[in-house]
């Protein structure tokens, strides 16, 4: 997705990250296409593999590995590998099968003290799922 004005207008889409692969760029708009949805940013939940320690920011939900991008702010926090995080921002497909998909993260929030949030997260999303997704493709 080429770096353009964010359309807050849009939802940010709650998936898992290997729904994102199926994501499609929008012709002559700055969106991706999911579930017949327009969307900029995804939400997405999972535990960092990789960290602050490491340089290299990687999420894994358990059903594919993101790579984030974090901005100097959201990075001036101690970011380990193994916490549970939220992450929302703007989603930048792989060039190549051999990279990771792209997630700037603008809003990042360790829910590590909420041990819940990750069995939660797989109940929001199926309801997302069910109640935006997949009316949209009907």
């Amino acid at each position: 997705m080429a770096k353009a004005s964010m359309d807050y207008e849009l939802a940010a889409l709650k998936l898992f990250s290997a729904q994102l692969r199926g994501a499609k760029q929008e012709p002559h708009v700055n969106a991706l296409c999911l579930f017949g949805i327009r969307f900029q940013r995804a939400w997405l939940q999972g535990v960092l593999v990789s960290g602050s320690d490491q340089g290299r920011f990687l999420l894994d939900d358990g059903s594919d590995v993101v790579e984030l991008t974090v901005p100097p702010l959201l990075a001036q926090s101690q970011w380990k590998a193994g916490q549970y995080v939220m992450v929302v921002g703007p989603y930048t497909p792989s060039k190549s099968g051999d990279e990771f998909p792209s997630v700037q993260a603008q809003k990042m929030v360790d829910l590590s003290s909420h041990p819940d949030r990750e069995s939660m997260w797989y109940l929001e999303v199926v309801e997302a799922h069910k109640l935006f997704y997949l009316n949209n493709l009907t």
